[in-house]
């Protein structure tokens, strides 16, 4: 059924506002967007009034653990750090997912759309990630859209306080970066003898084999600037595409992460420094980011931050003087392309997916609520 969203100031993101817009949709997809003079509606069509509310692309966050860390569950809900030995990189996240996570609905009802769900951060190689559209009460089947999107590996105080406690390697930086090379340079040898055809498969080295060939990124949990470099030098020892995921302190090295033209996932910062690593946390790092033009997305880190107050990290970043549109493209185009889905997602565009959301106000300027979340033309959330 086709869809008409009408009477809503219409953020496209890319770079377009319209004071009284209207999107048209069919079979999920944007099909037409426009202001409302310009776009023919036809009587078939079925209605939506925003109702002079704000709508803009559904928000995404390309760093959580929704799912597979369920929130306020203990034990029972622990399914994203397999701490029984440091190097796991057959691990796969989308084997661990609870789909009907009340993580989902909170998304839901905050306007965020997609997710990328990662491993924990306790092994210096944790697994495989996947990105999932926001759709509580399905089945992850019915909500992946990438899979693998990344191997997920970390530097600094987890694998060393997971591991290193129990008198086992990693105990030091020296030894997550060891652990690190050599598991590159055997995946490096297997990949050789794939190619020969003379050796059986190895499900830990093929998740390595898939970075080494740039299908997927390497995403480096590091939050200390000398982390950051030293995962800048393994990527390019080993000419991986990486991302750098948290960045607590990469407005110290900015410099160094811009000429390395990488892509950064900052968060969360609406956070405590419940640890070393984050005693420099600061919401100065995006605005120097966005000094330095290194593309950049928040995150919230859910269930460490809730999901929720993805855009209340956004606000807050603006408030500390991030511009207002570097925040919506941190929420939108930027995140969308640090998950290579940037085709799909991240704007209100003509072929995308209508993941849309309907706000009462200005999200980044007053509290602002939810009224309506939809994915893929669906209505996946609806205020009273």
């Amino acid at each position: 059924m086709m869809i008409a969203i009408i009477n809503g100031k219409v953020l496209t993101v890319e770079g377009n506002f319209l004071k009284n817009g209207t999107i048209l949709i069919d079979q999920g997809k944007i099909i037409a967007v426009g202001l409302a003079g310009e776009i023919s509606v036809p009587d078939h069509v079925k209605r939506i009034d925003a109702q002079g509310g704000w709508i803009t692309p559904g928000l995404i966050d390309v760093h959580t653990h929704i799912g597979i860390d369920e929130e306020g569950i203990g034990w029972e809900g622990d399914d994203y750090n397999e701490s029984s030995e440091p190097v796991t990189p057959h691990l796969r996240a989308i084997d661990g997912i609870n789909p009907f996570d009340q993580g989902f609905i909170d998304a839901a009802k905050a306007g965020v759309t997609t997710v990328q769900v990662l491993p924990g951060s306790a092994n210096v190689i944790g697994g495989l990630m996947c990105c999932l559209k926001v759709k509580p009460g399905k089945i992850v089947e019915e909500m992946v859209i990438r899979n693998p999107s990344g191997l997920k590996i970390a530097f600094g105080e987890n694998p060393k306080k997971f591991h290193g406690k129990q008198a086992r390697a990693p105990q030091t930086r020296m030894g997550i970066v060891a652990l690190l090379r050599e598991h590159f340079v055997e995946a490096q040898n297997y990949m050789k003898n794939i190619e020969n055809n003379n050796i059986d498969r190895n499900l830990r080295l093929e998740a390595l084999v898939l970075a080494l060939k740039k299908e997927i990124p390497v995403r480096a949990h590091v939050h200390r600037a000398d982390d950051i470099m030293t995962a800048i030098r393994i990527a390019k020892e080993f000419d991986i595409e990486l991302t750098i995921e948290h960045a607590t302190e990469g407005h110290k090295v900015a410099e160094h992460i811009a000429q390395s033209q990488l892509r950064a996932a900052i968060g969360p910062t609406l956070s405590s420094r419940s640890k070393v690593e984050l005693r420099n946390i600061d919401w100065k790092t995006y605005s120097v980011f966005a000094e330095y033009d290194i593309p950049f997305s928040i995150i919230t880190d859910h269930p460490v931050l809730p999901i929720q107050h993805l855009i209340t990290s956004a606000a807050l970043a603006v408030q500390a003087g991030l511009a207002e549109d570097k925040a919506w493209k941190a929420l939108t185009m930027n995140a969308a392309q640090h998950i290579g889905l940037s085709h799909r997602i991240g704007s209100i565009e003509t072929g995308k997916d209508a993941d849309i959301v309907i706000w009462s106000n200005h999200p980044l300027k007053s509290f602002a609520n939810v009224n309506m979340t939809m994915v893929d033309g669906h209505i996946i959330y609806q205020s009273s």
